[in-house]
């Protein structure tokens, strides 16, 4: 045991597998047993492991500029040009970009913008933000407060009323919806009840909602018919922003540039993370339109400074490494290739939906998940996520990395590099592990009647 506080663990259960080297699609632990790395990192590693041309970009860096901040007015080019590349491709109007190091430090910032904002154009009573349940937007104290998942609020006393935080339901049709109710039919009930959610905090103190395009850690729950267009219309009927949380689904992984590319909607702000940079380098960035960033001028020029920023805001390796990253992308058509090779993976994920421990085979592009439930007929959950956690491991033994989530859905995402071949390992993997867990049910009796 070494010295390490492990995040998003359980205390008691660490260092039970040691990744040492990762090439392509694969890691190898310190046995040299090779696994499938399924979960991309964690939903990261667009890339894969060992790219030459993005750890020669990070060495090419280092050799001219290790680190520059950003503070009083300095800069340097691979930041500007990383900034500039991003306002380009985002769908948000004269997007304005900060940057951070992690996705939980960009939803953080974006905390900080909209109150900034609104203080700055006189309305300082418009501050509160909906989230759903069930999403995951991070775990610094602010973003903490706006994820929806039990396991990261407990025994953290997050200041949920200080901050403004509300919560409105997922958009998991499978498990939150009313008996024969169509997936158009609970669109219309959840964009109602956000609008009744409204009407009661009074429109005038809401700055913004918060969504995933599809929401990764709730256990990949992709939006049903027509969501996200309903729930726009509540927005903009009553002046609130829309927060695009995109630091799973940003570059490429629904088989889109962006999840609201894919599902069409039109965000104020956007926060990216994760496969901006491919995980090779640490890397966020928190966008906001122009309309929003214009009144923060005049403000901070009144203060004398913009108070906010980190010390690795735009660090240069990091801004080059997603600079090389995204040329990439666009160079080899990954996010075509994702929608491709992702529609592959869909149908194969679908084939075992007829399993008996499956409930639901959901996800789009290179996303998915499985949700095992203990009545196939009714949908009825495990008592508890030990099913999910059994089937994590199984797939493990037999050379895949998965994770549980939401309960016992089992996620998958893997680089944006796999092949067909690749998914057909993937699903050869997670069959055996499937067939493994029915034992494991069957012998402890876990069914529901």
């Amino acid at each position: 045991m070494t010295q390490m506080i492990y995040p998003t663990t359980n205390l008691t259960a660490t260092e039970q597998l040691v990744i040492e080297r990762g090439e392509g699609v694969y890691v190898y632990d310190n046995q040299g047993r090779q696994y499938l790395e399924g979960l991309a990192g964690l939903w990261c590693t667009a890339l894969g492991y060992g790219n030459e041309e993005v750890i020669e970009a990070a060495a090419n860096q280092m050799r001219t500029l290790t680190y520059s901040h950003m503070f009083g007015g300095k800069t340097h080019p691979a930041a500007m040009a990383l900034a500039d590349k991003l306002s380009a491709m985002v769908p948000v109007a004269d997007g304005r970009v900060f940057f951070g190091s992690s996705g939980s430090d960009a939803n953080d910032t974006q905390i900080k913008l909209l109150r900034y904002y609104f203080q700055a154009i006189g309305k300082p009573e418009k501050y509160k933000i909906i989230a759903r349940e069930r999403a995951y937007h991070g775990v610094t104290v602010a973003a903490a407060a706006l994820t929806g998942l039990a396991p990261n609020h407990t025994h953290f006393s997050l200041p949920f009323d200080a901050l403004g935080i509300l919560r409105t339901g997922s958009a998991h049709h499978y498990r939150d919806s009313l008996p024969g109710e169509s997936e158009a039919e609970f669109s219309t009930r959840r964009a109602e009840e956000l609008e009744q959610l409204i009407l009661a905090e009074g429109p005038g103190t809401i700055a913004a909602f918060i969504a995933e395009p599809v929401s990764g850690a709730g256990g990949v729950i992709t939006p049903p018919e027509g969501y996200f267009q309903k729930i726009q219309t509540v927005l903009d009927k009553y002046d609130i922003l829309l927060w695009d949380d995109e630091v799973i689904c940003g570059f490429g992984r629904t088989g889109a540039d962006f999840g609201a590319t894919r599902y069409d909607f039109r965000p104020d702000m956007m926060s990216l993370a994760k496969a901006l940079s491919s995980a090779y380098m640490p890397l966020s960035a928190a966008i906001v339109s122009g309309d929003m960033y214009e009144p923060m001028v005049a403000a901070s020029a009144g203060v004398g400074v913009f108070g906010h920023g980190y010390t690795y805001s735009g660090h240069p390796v990091a801004c080059a490494v997603a600079g090389k990253v995204i040329e990439i992308y666009e160079r080899e058509n990954l996010f075509s290739h994702a929608a491709t090779v992702g529609d592959y993976l869909q149908s194969k994920l679908r084939e075992l939906a007829d399993h008996a421990l499956v409930g639901e085979a959901r996800g789009v592009g290179l996303i998915g998940a499985l949700e095992l439930v203990a009545n196939k007929t009714t949908g009825q959950a495990f008592a508890d996520n030990t099913v999910g956690a059994f089937c994590m491991k199984s797939c493990e033994k037999h050379g895949l990395i998965v994770r549980a989530m939401g309960g016992n859905a089992i996620a998958l995402c893997p680089p944006l590099i796999i092949t067909r071949e690749q998914v057909d390992e993937l699903l050869e993997k997670l069959s055996l592990a499937l067939a493994d867990t029915l034992e494991y049910v069957n012998r402890e009796q876990l069914w529901v009647a």
